[in-house]
């Protein structure tokens, strides 16, 4: 999965996401762990700036 420039840390992503996969930290960084990742794409298809390829 890969997050691009483009992203606005508005938190969609991390809310969507099934498998708790995405985390938002305080410092405008959307942490991705892949072990837990399903990809299901489900932030992808929820990103409103299409920031997140699966």
């Amino acid at each position: 999965m890969k997050i691009g420039k483009a992203c606005c840390y508005c938190g969609t992503c991390v809310a969507v996401c099934p498998s708790n996969a995405l985390e938002l930290c305080d410092c405008e960084v959307v942490v991705f762990n892949e072990k837990s990742c399903i990809k299901c794409r489900a932030c992808e298809k929820a990103c409103p700036v299409g920031a997140i390829e699966v």
